[in-house]
C-alpha cells in the first residue's frame, strides 16, 4: 500500500500540469540564455564607469550567480505554494522591463560619477531579472511533474534544457550579438523578447493590460536610451563612441571612448598636439630620432591616429603601422575623423599583443603605447612578456614610449617602470611636476594622470628632452637614472604573464 501522501502530491502535480512539453523546454532554454546575455552585456555597459577589470567582471559575474541561486530557491518555494501558471506571465514580463530599462538606468547614474551608487545599481538591475529568469524553471518543473516516479528524469532533462540555453546565450552573446549591435539595443531586443514571451503565456488568461504596460516600459526605455546620458554617436564592439567639435579650433575634433576623452584631432592640421601627453611622446620621438627622418613605427591602439598622422605629415615617408582591436573607432575614424590609410599609414583590426607577435625582429624605430586607459588597461600589453616583444622589434636605437594613467599612489605605473628597466638598458620617466617626486625637482603632490615613459637600450639625453617639453608649452619634469629610479620604485614588482594585478594597483577607487 502505498504511503498515504504519495497520491495527494501526485494529483496536486497533475492538477498543475497541462503545460506542453516543447513550451515548457522553450521556456527554460529562453529564460536561462537569457540571465547569461544579461551577465555578459552588463560587462559592457559598466566599463565606462567601472572600467573592465577584474573587479567589475567578479562583481558581475558574482552577482548573477547570486541571482541565479536567489531565482531559484524562491522559485522553487514559490511554485509549491501557489499556482505557477499565474506566475510564469509576470516574471517574465517584469524582467523584460528591467531589462530594457537598463542602458538608461546605468548610463544616468554613471554619468554622475559616484562609482558607489553605480555599483549599488549595478547589482539591482542584474539581480532583478535574474532572479526572477532563474524561477522560471522551477515553475515550468512544477507544471510538467505528473507523478513522483519521474521526478529525476523531469529535473534532470530541464536541467540539461537549461545549461544548454545558458551555453547558446554565452555564445551568442560573445561572438555575434556584441560585434554586430549595440549595447542598447541588444537589452531593448531582449526586453521586448521577455515581454512578449510573458504576453503569449497571458494569453489563455486575457491579461492583456499587463503585457500591454510591458510594452509600453519598453518602448519608453528605448526613448530615453536614446536621448538620455551615454548616448552615443556609434556604439562599437568596445566603446560607446562620440566625436565632439571645438569650438575654438574650426577643425579640431575630440573622439570621446565612453567618458574619457580619448584623442584630439585637427582636421585642417595634423601638426596640432591639443593633448599634453601627445606632446610629451612627440618630444621623446624627437630626443631619440633628431631631425626629420622618416621613421618606421609601430603603435599599440589607435583611438584618433592623432600620432600616426602626425608622423606623417612631419617625418615625410615615414611608416606607421597601427593594431587597433575595436573596428568599430576606425569607422569612426574614417566618417567622423577625415581618416585616409595609405602607404603611410596602416591600420589593422586585431589585439595589439597578436600584432606585435607578426612584425619582424629589429623592424621598428619607433613603437608607441597608447592602449592604456583611466579606470582600465589591457593587462596583457603591461608584462614584461609583451616588454620583451616590443624590445625585439625595435632596432637597436629604437625607443619605446609609452602612455600610462594612474593615480595616486602610482602603484600600476611604477610596476610597469620596473617591468620595462627589466627589458631595457634605460628607461626615462616624463610627468607633470605635481606628480614627480621633491627629488626630480616634483612637488610629488599630484593625484596622478597621465605619466609618458621612455624606454631603449641607448641613453636618451634627458636635458635635451627636459628643454623639449618646456618648448612644447609643458610644465612637466623628468625622472631618469638608476639612484632616481630604484627611490621611486621603491621595490615595485615586475608585472608578468603569470602575475600582473593591474587592475588592483591602477583602480582609482583603492587610494
Amino acid at each position: 500500500m502505498p504511503e498515504p501522501s504519495q497520491p495527494a502530491a501526485s494529483d496536486a502535480a497533475g492538477a498543475a500540469g497541462g503545460l506542453r512539453p516543447v513550451v515548457a523546454s522553450a521556456l527554460v532554454f529562453g529564460s536561462s540564455a537569457a540571465v547569461l546575455v544579461v551577465e555578459l552585456v552588463s560587462l559592457r555597459l559598466l566599463a565606462p564607469y567601472l572600467g573592465l577589470t577584474l573587479e567589475t567582471t567578479t562583481l558581475v559575474i558574482g552577482t548573477a550567480l547570486a541571482a541565479i541561486a536567489l531565482g531559484s530557491m524562491w522559485g522553487g518555494r514559490a511554485a509549491d505554494r501557489t499556482d505557477p501558471r499565474r506566475a510564469l506571465g509576470p516574471l517574465l514580463g517584469v524582467s523584460g522591463a528591467v531589462v530594457a530599462a537598463m542602458p538608461f538606468l546605468v548610463r544616468t547614474v554613471g554619468s554622475a560619477g559616484d562609482p558607489s551608487i553605480t555599483l549599488l545599481l549595478a547589482a539591482v538591475v542584474i539581480i532583478v531579472p535574474g532572479a526572477l529568469l532563474s524561477a522560471v524553471t522551477p515553475m515550468v518543473t512544477k507544471l510538467v511533474l505528473s507523478s513522483l516516479e519521474e521526478t529525476g528524469t523531469v529535473v534532470g532533462r530541464l536541467s540539461g534544457i537549461g545549461t544548454v540555453g545558458a551555453i547558446a546565450g554565452t555564445v551568442l552573446t560573445g561572438y555575434v550579438l556584441v560585434s554586430l549591435v549595440p549595447v542598447s539595443v541588444i537589452l531593448l531586443g531582449l526586453g521586448a523578447l521577455l515581454v512578449l514571451a510573458g504576453l503569449l503565456v497571458e494569453v489563455d488568461r486575457r491579461r492583456w493590460r499587463r503585457a500591454a504596460a510591458g510594452f509600453g516600459v519598453v518602448v519608453a526605455a528605448g526613448l530615453a536610451s536614446a536621448v538620455g546620458p551615454g548616448s552615443c554617436d556609434a556604439e562599437t564592439t568596445y566603446h560607446c563612441a562620440q566625436v565632439e567639435a571645438d569650438p575654438d579650433r574650426p577643425g579640431g575634433r575630440t573622439l570621446v571612448l565612453d567618458n574619457l576623452r580619448h584623442s584630439y584631432v585637427d582636421l585642417a592640421d595634423p601638426t596640432h598636439l591639443e593633448f599634453e601627453y601627445v606632446r610629451a611622446v612627440a618630444s621623446v620621438t624627437d630626443v631619440a630620432h633628431p631631425g626629420s627622418e622618416p621613421l618606421v613605427a609601430y603603435h599599440l591602439g589607435g583611438g584618433g591616429l592623432t600620432f600616426p598622422r602626425y608622423l606623417d605629415v612631419t617625418r615625410p615617408g615615414s611608416s606607421s603601422v597601427v593594431s587597433e582591436i575595436d573596428g568599430g573607432v576606425v569607422e569612426v575614424d574614417r566618417e567622423r575623423l577625415g581618416l585616409r590609410t595609405g602607404e603611410g599609414i596602416e591600420v589593422r583590426v586585431e589585439d595589439a599583443r597578436l600584432g606585435l607577435g607578426r612584425l619582424d625582429d629589429a623592424s621598428r624605430d619607433l613603437v608607441v603605447g597608447d592602449a592604456f586607459g583611466g579606470v582600465s588597461v589591457p593587462w596583457h600589453l603591461t608584462t614584461l612578456e609583451a616588454v620583451d616583444e616590443i624590445a625585439r622589434v625595435l632596432t637597436d636605437d629604437g625607443v619605446y614610449v609609452a602612455n600610462l594613467i594612474d593615480h595616486t599612489p602610482l602603484g600600476f605605473a611604477r610596476a610597469e617602470v620596473a617591468t620595462l628597466r627589466e627589458a631595457f638598458d634605460h628607461v626615462v620617466v616624463t610627468a607633470p611636476l605635481v606628480d614627480l617626486p621633491v627629488a626630480a625637482g616634483g612637488e610629488g603632490t599630484g593625484d596622478g594622470g597621465n605619466l609618458v615613459v621612455a624606454a631603449s637600450d641607448r641613453p636618451l639625453d634627458t636635458a635635451t628632452l627636459a628643454a623639449g617639453l618646456t618648448d612644447r608649452d609643458l610644465d612637466w619634469g623628468v625622472l631618469a637614472g638608476d639612484d632616481a629610479l630604484d627611490a621611486w620604485l621603491d621595490g615595485a614588482d615586475v608585472l608578468t604573464d603569470d602575475h600582473a594585478p593591474v587592475d588592483q594597483l591602477l583602480t582609482p577607487y583603492a587610494r
